[in-house]
């Protein structure tokens, strides 16, 4: 659906060459929900603008439904637009229209006929269910209705493509949750494929299924959102994880000589990553039984992930050291994997 080859986007200014973009690729396949996160200056929003041209990059191909948008003709790279939808973080809609005339105006642009026109408006707006506030103004809407509004406008040209550019930023995290909802609805019943430009891993983990992570106009990382979660390589993905959960809390207690990390001789603290093979068995029931050692859980998260179930647990192992050591190969042959993170007896 959406292939980018080596793309490139620098920016001239005063202060020199801004090298927003360097030297992507990436694979959005038809149907899917994409995310590309990065911090602030990543270069992620360039990178989305350089999908439908708004930003040309100097290098590199934009491959949209097989054809490259860099060779495209003036009227075709018209068309390919109209097939990509785009949102933005503060909804871009024109005060002085209605919500209906806000979703309306690219058909009324077009000079669709006003029956058809009716047809469609209503349609969105009924899937945005805000059918009563049709004849409302953008001042008196929440920012969640607003970029509802801002999706359905998206939706009226019937796009393949749906460029959602720090959509959720300006919301708070339950009108976050809502949009999100729709989002995916969208993605599964109308078969739009979604590319999602985000600083939360939140966002991310909620609704993509591939995620690439950029820094400094680079694509660090990038994988199916699963294995990114359990199986991270770069820091720069590690740390973006670990403001989706709690997994990390350990590290600043440890750095801090939080009392919870003082321990005794006979104990070791660690960290328990399991996936969804594993999620659900009893394992430190097991590994107490079968060791005679006690486990004490300090943090525990549980995520679902395109339906799979992924578990990290913090925990404190109590007991002789070879007793520790047979409980956590059990672990490890049951396909848990176990970061010992400090041992009681070295400190």
């Amino acid at each position: 659906m959406i292939r980018l080859e080596h793309v490139t986007k620098t920016f001239k200014t005063k202060d020199g060459d801004v090298h927003a973009v360097k030297d992507v690729s990436i694979h959005v396949r038809e149907g899917m929900i994409y995310g590309i996160i990065g911090f602030s200056g990543a270069g992620k929003s360039t990178l989305v603008r350089c999908i439908n041209l708004l930003e040309r990059p100097d290098e590199g191909k934009v491959i949209f439904d097989g054809e490259d948008l860099m060779e495209a003709s003036p009227s075709a790279l018209r068309k390919a637009r109209q097939k990509m939808g785009m949102i933005f973080q503060h909804f871009n809609l024109l005060p002085a229209l209605t919500i209906y005339d806000n979703i309306a105006l690219p058909l009324k642009m077009q000079k669709v006929p006003k029956a058809e026109i009716d047809r469609k408006v209503m349609e969105l707006l009924e899937l945005i269910d805000l059918v009563e506030r049709k004849d409302s103004y953008p001042s008196q809407l929440s920012g969640g209705q607003k970029q509802r509004v801002a999706i359905a406008r998206a939706l009226v040209n019937d796009p393949k493509v749906l460029l959602c550019d720090e959509a959720t930023s300006a919301l708070d995290p339950q009108t976050t949750q809502t949009i999100l909802r729709l989002i995916k609805r969208i993605n599964k019943e109308r078969g739009i494929t979604v590319v999602v430009i985000t600083h939360e891993m939140f966002v991310v983990k909620e609704i993509c299924d591939r995620v690439a992570v950029m820094d400094s106009g680079r694509v660090v990382e990038k994988g199916d959102i699963v294995p990114i979660f359990v199986h991270p390589v770069e820091e720069m993905t590690k740390n973006f994880i670990a403001t989706a959960s709690n997994s990390n809390k350990i590290d600043e207690f440890i750095k801090a000589k939080h009392p919870l990390t003082q321990l005794h001789s006979d104990q070791q603290l660690a960290r328990l990553q399991y996936d969804q093979s594993n999620t659900a068995e009893a394992m430190i029931s097991h590994i107490s039984r079968m060791f005679d050692v006690d486990c004490s859980i300090i943090f525990g998260n549980v995520e679902i992930l395109q339906d799979a179930p992924i578990g990290t647990l913090t925990v404190i192992f109590t007991g002789q050291d070879e007793r520790i050591r047979k409980s956590i190969d059990y672990l490890r042959q049951s396909g848990v994997e176990v970061e010992v993170i400090k041992r009681g007896h070295i400190d």
